[in-house]
C-alpha cells in the first residue's frame, strides 16, 4: 500500500512515499479505499512542528472511500458504500474530553493520506449522496468546524449576523452554511477578486483588510454601530483583538483557528467591558458531522473546491497551502 509519512517538525520537504504493509482488519473495522483527501491548515502546523512532536505519521485528517471490506462485528457499512472519516476516531457525540479527542487522525494516530486507510465502523459516517469523493474529503475538518462555531457554539439563529475572516477552507464552508440558515455574512479578505467571489456565495458584505487595515471599524459601520453576534475567528494573535472589537455586546467570538500564530492577543478587558464570550472550537464529535452532512444533503450545498491535486504531487498541494492564494479547499485524489 502506497502512503506518505511525515516527521512532525521535517517541513514540507519531508512528505515522504513509502510502502507499508496492509493491516489485518479486526471485527469492528471497515477497510476504506480512500478516493480523496483534502489539507487543512493544521497539516501545514504538523509540518512545521508546531502541532504534534510525536512519532512520524499518516498525515491529514480529512478523507472520503469507498469500503473495500469490512470486519466479522461491522454492521454499519458494507463493501461499496462511501463514507467519510470523522476528525477525531473517538469522539461519537457529547462533550469533548481528553479521552475522546486522544485520536485525532493524521496527528495523534495515523491519517488518511494514503491508498488505503483501517478505522473502526464508530468513526466513519455515510457520505451525501449527492456529493463526489472529492468534495465529500472537505467534510470532518472544515465543515465539522464551521456547524460547531455557527450553531453548536455560536448558538447563531436566522437573522443573526456573523464575521467570517478570510477565504479559506473553515470561513468559505462557514459562508455556505450561514447563508443556507438565514444569516447575514460578512467576510474579509485581501483580494477584491476574492470578495467578489464570496458575493457571489452570497456573501453580504466584503471587507478588503489591505484597503481597510481597520477592518473592525467597517463592520461597526455596516451593523450601525452594534457590531456582529458571532465572529469565526481563524486568524489567532493577528486579528482576535479587532474580532471582539467588531462584536456587539453579548456576542460570541468562536475561536477555531491562528493562521497568524498563537500569541496572547485577546485582552480579558476586550471581553469583559462588552459582556462578551470568547469560546475555543476544537472541531467537532462524529454527532456534528453526521448532522453537517445531512444538512448538505437537504439543501444541496457542495463544497467550493480550489484545486484538486493527483497522489503524486502531495508536496504540491502542500505548497500550494502555505501560499494562502486559495478559495475554499485543496484535495489530493487517490485511488481509481
Amino acid at each position: 500500500m502506497q502512503a506518505y509519512r511525515i516527521h512532525p517538525g521535517s517541513g514540507i520537504e519531508g512528505l515522504e512515499r513509502v510502502e507499508l504493509p496492509r493491516r489485518t482488519l479486526g471485527a469492528d473495522e471497515v477497510r476504506i479505499g480512500v478516493r480523496a483527501v483534502a489539507l487543512n491548515y493544521r497539516d501545514l502546523l504538523i509540518a512545521r512542528g508546531q502541532y504534534s512532536s510525536g512519532e512520524a505519521v499518516i498525515p491529514c485528517s480529512d478523507g472520503a472511500g469507498e469500503v473495500l471490506e469490512v470486519g466479522a462485528a461491522v454492521t454499519r457499512f458494507k463493501p461499496g458504500d462511501g463514507v467519510v472519516a470523522a476528525f477525531f476516531r473517538d469522539w461519537i457525540d457529547g462533550a469533548p474530553t481528553a479521552q475522546n479527542t486522544a485520536a485525532a487522525l493524521g496527528g495523534g494516530v495515523d491519517g488518511m493520506l494514503a491508498e488505503e486507510a483501517v478505522l473502526p465502523e464508530h468513526a466513519l459516517v455515510a457520505m451525501p449522496a449527492h456529493l463526489d469523493f472529492v468534495e465529500a474529503a472537505t467534510l470532518p475538518c472544515t465543515w465539522v468546524t464551521a456547524w460547531n462555531a455557527l450553531f453548536v457554539t455560536g448558538d447563531a439563529r436566522p437573522g443573526a449576523s456573523v464575521l467570517l475572516l478570510g477565504t479559506g477552507g473553515v470561513s468559505i464552508s462557514a459562508l455556505q452554511l450561514a447563508k443556507a440558515a438565514g444569516l447575514r455574512a460578512i467576510i474579509t479578505s485581501g483580494s477584491d477578486a476574492k470578495l467578489d467571489r464570496a458575493r457571489a456565495l452570497g456573501a453580504d458584505a466584503g471587507i478588503n483588510y489591505r484597503t481597510h487595515p481597520d477592518w473592525d471599524q467597517e463592520v461597526l459601520q455596516l451593523t450601525g454601530g452594534r457590531g456582529v453576534d458571532l465572529v469565526v475567528e481563524v486568524g489567532g494573535e493577528g486579528t482576535a483583538m479587532r474580532s471582539a472589537a467588531a462584536t456587539r455586546m453579548g456576542g460570541t467570538l468562536a475561536i477555531v483557528g491562528g493562521v497568524s500564530g498563537f500569541g496572547s492577543a485577546l485582552q480579558p478587558g476586550a471581553l469583559i467591558a462588552g459582556a462578551k464570550r470568547a469560546a475555543g472550537v476544537y472541531v467537532g464529535s462524529r454527532q456534528m458531522l453526521e448532522e453537517v452532512t445531512r444538512f448538505l444533503a437537504l439543501t444541496g450545498i457542495r463544497p467550493q473546491v480550489d484545486r484538486v491535486f493527483a497522489f503524486a504531487q502531495a508536496r504540491e498541494a502542500y505548497a500550494h497551502l502555505a501560499a494562502g492564494e486559495h478559495f475554499g479547499k485543496l484535495v489530493v485524489r487517490v485511488g481509481a
